[in-house]
């Protein structure tokens, strides 16, 4: 309990840490609470008010089908969070499952494991993401599988370093002597000494996986018409950049907001679970 109250004094300390946090919790109310703060049905298209500038009716105005577009991002938030959170958790759960045994027994299984990883990290990880999605084809659930299959050689590596230096140690090497299985030891004493760092990448790379699936939304990989996801949303009012920037800066605001406020937590859980910063 001790620690854990360092910790959180440390990352409370850190003010963009704290702002990062007021402002995630806000997109999390936002997203849990869609149906009852959306002033309007996100998919309810009025061709009659259609590219509708900011008003008293409309806050952020309307898009090129006249949907309310702060309807549309407020559901927006609700799909780009589920979307990192499920990329991020497919992406961790297999990265452990790699990188754990790799760096506890090495040798070949070491060797084999890691060489796929490499081949995996010779793509960038969009052009992996987009490469699944080819395969698998279009869609938001494809979408979350291909970005959480490329984020994968980034844990499985970093699983691989901690097991490495943690397997060594005596806490590990006294389990050993009294018996304790592999599993054991695996599971019960090494990886829940392995979360920090993990913890620390699963925040920064939940951006990432959002920025993705962005990406592939703007580039109509992802989510399709007419789900209200902030890359694809992007995708289809770049046309009307010039007659109805709105359309643009909005959702390209709210991608922006997010990734930072993600960022900034991410920097402060790093600087609050490091030991060496005081």
């Amino acid at each position: 309990m001790k620690k854990k109250r360092l910790v959180y004094l440390k990352f409370k300390r850190n003010r963009l840490a704290v702002v990062g946090s007021l402002v995630l919790s806000f997109l999390v109310v936002l997203a849990i609470f869609a149906d009852y703060l959306a002033p309007y049905d996100p998919l309810k298209a009025d061709l009659s008010d259609n590219l509708a500038p900011p008003s008293s009716r409309h806050i952020l105005g309307t898009d090129e089908l006249g949907r309310d577009l702060l309807s549309r991002i407020i559901h927006g938030a609700r799909i780009s969070l589920h979307l990192g959170l499920i990329s991020v958790g497919i992406a961790l759960t297999f990265g452990i499952l790699i990188g754990a045994p790799a760096g506890y027994y090495g040798g070949r299984l070491d060797n084999v494991a890691m060489r796929v990883v490499d081949f995996m990290l010779s793509f960038p990880t969009l052009i992996l993401a987009i490469m699944i999605v080819a395969i698998l084809g279009p869609g938001l659930t494809n979408a979350m599988l291909a970005v959480g299959i490329s984020l994968i050689p980034e844990y499985a590596r970093l699983t691989r370093s901690t097991f490495l230096y943690l397997r060594e140690l005596d806490f590990v090497q006294a389990a050993k002597m009294v018996g304790a299985s592999d599993i054991r030891i695996i599971f019960r004493h090494i990886l829940p000494n392995s979360l920090s760092p993990l913890i620390v990448q699963s925040t920064l790379n939940v951006a990432t996986a959002i920025l993705s699936a962005a990406a592939l939304g703007f580039l109509g990989l992802g989510a399709q018409p007419p789900i209200p996801e902030w890359g694809a949303m992007l995708s289809r009012a770049r046309i009307y950049l010039m007659v109805a920037p709105h359309i643009v800066l909005y959702p390209g605001f709210a991608i922006m907001i997010t990734v930072l406020s993600l960022n900034m937590i991410g920097d402060g859980l790093r600087d609050a679970l490091d030991p060496r910063m005081t």
